[in-house]
């Protein structure tokens, strides 16, 4: 044998014996998107030292994790950055041209629509939203299919009936545990939707503007 060959022929063979041994079965990694309003890129100490906010979790988080540094949105409110967030679509490719959803709204993505959550689903990952929704989900109706659905106006929501399940939310857009509010904190109606259905019936409409000025009348649980 040439032993100039040694070193090669030595290097293979731990090649093939490493072939031979039992494949070790990769774990997939948790992933954990947090979508903040108001939250500036300056803020989270992972990417600000002289941040003036603590925030050991999120640095953590981003130590341990795989960091981004050069991100854009397509737009700078609510409901359509969720929703690009969730597609990978441009906003503007739905029947919402500006502004936001009500509380009352439809929902925004159709069923047929390939979501983040759809996507892990389908890679054997079970999925959960928690937090503001704001992509409209469609509420149970008292009777027919006559709904308002702009505007804040207290009455339209006599059509809506609370007991019923939703439709059309964060638990047939791919996520297997929901805990949600319909909108933002300031929009009506102001309850808690867990896998489609109300934690507590609103009991109240007005809103006491005294205390609460910065919110929107309509239905309120306790």
């Amino acid at each position: 044998m040439n032993h100039r060959l040694l070193p090669f022929y030595f290097f293979a063979c731990i090649l093939l014996t490493n072939c031979t041994t039992k494949e070790v079965k990769q774990v997939p990694p948790n992933i954990i998107v947090i979508l903040a309003d108001d939250l500036g890129y300056g803020d989270v100490g992972a990417y600000n030292p002289e941040s003036k906010i603590k925030t050991p979790f999120l640095d953590q988080l981003a130590s341990e994790g795989m960091r981004f540094t050069d991100a854009h949105t397509t737009s700078a409110v609510c409901t359509p950055t969720r929703y690009a967030l969730l597609t990978g679509r441009y906003n503007w490719r739905t029947r919402l041209k500006e502004g936001v959803l009500t509380g009352k709204s439809k929902a925004l993505i159709p069923a047929d629509r390939t979501t983040l959550g759809s996507m892990l689903q389908r890679s054997g990952y079970e999925t959960a939203f928690i937090g503001k929704w704001h992509l409209g989900m469609d509420w149970g109706l008292k009777e027919g299919e006559i709904f308002v659905e702009g505007g804040w106006n207290p009455e339209d929501y006599d059509q809506l009936d609370f007991s019923k399940p939703i439709a059309n939310g964060p638990g047939t857009r791919g996520f297997d545990y929901s805990l949600a509010l319909p909108a933002s904190l300031d929009i009506a109606p102001y309850v808690y939707v867990e896998n489609n259905q109300l934690t507590n019936i609103p009991t109240k409409v007005t809103i006491d503007e005294g205390e609460y000025s910065w919110w929107r009348e309509g239905p309120t649980s306790d």
